[in-house]
């Protein structure tokens, strides 16, 4: 990662998440980045970007606000024929990282091919509000109901139809345990635990 701000933040706690070893080359940290070096996370190069800080690099992220830097940043890679993502500039990358919204096991990204990252980021926050922390209670639901619906041919789907039309996904909103509890019980006659 080259650059120590906000994005790069973002950036660098989705590759550890996956995880990357991540090598941060920046003079300069904000406080997540500075608190992920103290719990020794990820390395800190500090010092101003440098085309020898990509040797051994498996992927280049260049997420600086100078369009100079980023683009030797790319030119780097590409020569050393390490795959590059330029932040908020399409053409200097071989790849594009979508916008995503996560809820425990559920992930929804969106992407613009790169023609608009503000874009991207408006659905995202949409997104966002639109899928709450309930749905992390959702899918575990399903997820425990899962192999009876997959052993009962034609069950699954009738069960999950009924049960997004009962208004499961509103009890789950108020945290009304009982009632979640009981909705579940009387469309599928499973017991189910919830967090």
């Amino acid at each position: 990662m080259i650059g120590g701000g906000e994005v790069a933040a973002r950036k660098v706690a989705r590759l550890l998440d996956c995880g990357a070893q991540v090598s941060v080359v920046s003079p300069e940290l904000v406080p997540e980045l500075a608190a992920l070096k103290k719990e020794k996370r990820m390395e800190h190069i500090d010092d101003e970007y440098a085309g020898e800080y990509l040797y051994g690099a498996t992927l280049v992220i260049g997420a600086t606000d100078d369009e100079k830097i980023n683009a030797t940043i790319s030119q780097d890679a590409k020569a050393k024929g390490i795959p590059v993502n330029i932040v908020d500039d399409p053409q200097k990358c071989d790849f594009i990282l979508p916008s995503l919204v996560e809820r425990g096991d559920l992930t929804i990204a969106c992407g613009t091919g790169g023609n608009s990252p503000a874009l991207a980021r408006h659905l995202r926050e949409e997104l966002e509000a639109a899928y709450g922390e309930e749905y992390v209670t959702l899918l575990n639901i399903l997820g425990q109901l899962r192999g009876r619906m997959e052993k009962n041919a034609g069950v699954g789907k009738v069960w999950f139809d009924k049960l997004m039309a009962s208004g499961l996904l509103e009890a789950i909103r108020r945290k009304d345990i009982d009632a979640v509890r009981k909705i579940v019980r009387d469309i599928t006659g499973e017991e189910v635990a919830i967090d």
